[in-house]
């Protein structure tokens, strides 16, 4: 069982929401649970009396901070726009927190996982959760470093799955790999220029799938499966970036 972990971040209980249309269609919509919103004092506008009415009707607190500080709460200088809400995204948790309530089951629970890992484009990150989540996938790892938060570019593209998608929190994709090999859940990788039959045949169920960008990946240099774990229920497949001819889309496949 694993133990001593940490207490859970803001980052890793809401996503951040900004820009004004945005921020409206989160307190319009009856399925979020938004917890604040927080305008900067220089924000003026019929858009931002819109959201203050909403946010009354909902009860949702709203702070008052400067403009500076509401763009690095943002994330981006260019599209907050003023204002942001924090939603509540009841699925996502830290990675530790998730393998702490998976050693709570019995040993032969099985548990599917997919690692994303260096995909730059917002818009595949969204089709990827969305798609992650319909096809009922316990868990999508979205490291801190190397993959876009979840941005209203990654919930437009996710039809706003992404709100309620099954997402873990770890710093990298190397580390979140890490805990799971530590957590007796097996790793599998396949490497890009691996034939089909290697790809079809670790493509089962109970794993899960590494989705990368293309070229690089050091996992390639091995050649076919990259990295095997000993034991463990279900399991992870590392996927290294796919073959040349195949464009970045191919991730959210």
């Amino acid at each position: 069982m694993l133990t001593g972990v940490p207490p859970r971040s803001p980052k890793d209980t809401f996503i951040t929401v900004y820009g004004r249309k945005p921020v409206l269609e989160a307190l319009t919509d009856p399925r979020l649970i938004v917890d604040k919103i927080i305008t900067a004092d220089n924000a003026r506008g019929g858009s931002l009396s819109a959201i203050l009415a909403a946010a009354r009707d909902r009860g949702v607190p709203v702070r008052q901070a400067s403009a500076h500080r509401v763009k690095v709460l943002a994330g981006n200088g260019h599209h907050d726009q003023g204002v942001l809400a924090d939603v509540v995204a009841p699925k996502m948790r830290p990675l530790p927190e998730y393998l702490e309530q998976l050693a709570q089951l019995p040993g032969d629970t099985p548990c599917a996982l997919l690692v994303l890992d260096a995909v730059t484009n917002p818009g595949n990150v969204g089709m990827v959760l969305r798609t992650a989540t319909a096809a009922g996938i316990d868990g999508v790892l979205l490291p801190r470093r190397g993959v876009p938060a979840i941005d209203p570019l990654v919930i437009k593209a996710s039809a706003g799955v992404a709100f309620r998608a099954p997402v873990l929190r770890a710093a990298t994709a190397a580390e979140g790999c890490a805990q799971l090999r530590a957590a007796g859940i097996r790793v599998l990788g396949l490497a890009g220029g691996a034939g089909a039959g290697q790809r079809d045949r670790w493509a089962v169920r109970g794993g899960a799938r590494r989705a990368g960008r293309h070229g690089g990946h050091p996992d390639a240099r091995r050649g076919g499966v990259a990295e095997r774990g000993q034991r463990g229920r279900g399991g992870l497949l590392r996927a290294a970036p796919p073959p040349g001819g195949l464009t970045a889309a191919n991730s959210a496949t």
